[in-house]
């Protein structure tokens, strides 16, 4: 079993990190898209500093996004990701704390998936791009 897993490693770590990337593309993309909702909603949850909030928000997820999903600097972009979810999970899906008319359930589940996201970025940011990555390839050419 031990020789299953280490053949599914790299393949493992290769779709893991395009997974967790894509998916912060595709949400700081989709920001861009609806801007003034966005900035509704935080300023719904008295996020401070919205206007520069916002616009750092939208470019750490698609900057680091990217990164993880090309493996450039990933144990550097999935601890700054970590650390984004993070301030999200307490400022916007602060179920314990929330504004008239917001969904518990919905917070709830939200900070729950966000906390999963978060281990696994921390893992990520340990371990690091592994085989199929550009910090790999760099690392080999500087050493061949």
């Amino acid at each position: 079993m031990d020789k299953l897993f280490k053949h599914l490693e790299t393949p493992s770590l290769l779709l893991g990190r395009t997974l967790l990337g894509l998916y912060f593309a595709f949400f700081g993309m989709r920001k861009i898209s609806s801007y003034e909702a966005m900035t509704q909603y935080m300023d719904n949850y008295d996020v401070p500093f919205v206007a520069v909030l916002l616009p750092l928000t939208i470019l750490i997820q698609v900057l680091f996004g990217i990164c993880l999903i090309v493996g450039f600097k990933a144990k550097y972009a999935a601890f700054i990701l970590a650390g984004l979810t993070l301030m999200i999970n307490l400022f916007m899906h602060s179920f314990w704390n929330l504004p008239d008319g917001a969904n518990l359930a919905h917070e709830t589940q939200n900070f729950v998936k966000n906390t999963g996201i978060i281990a696994g970025l921390l893992i990520l940011s340990a371990r690091g791009s592994g085989q199929f990555s550009l910090d790999n390839w760099l690392q080999n050419r500087k050493t061949s």
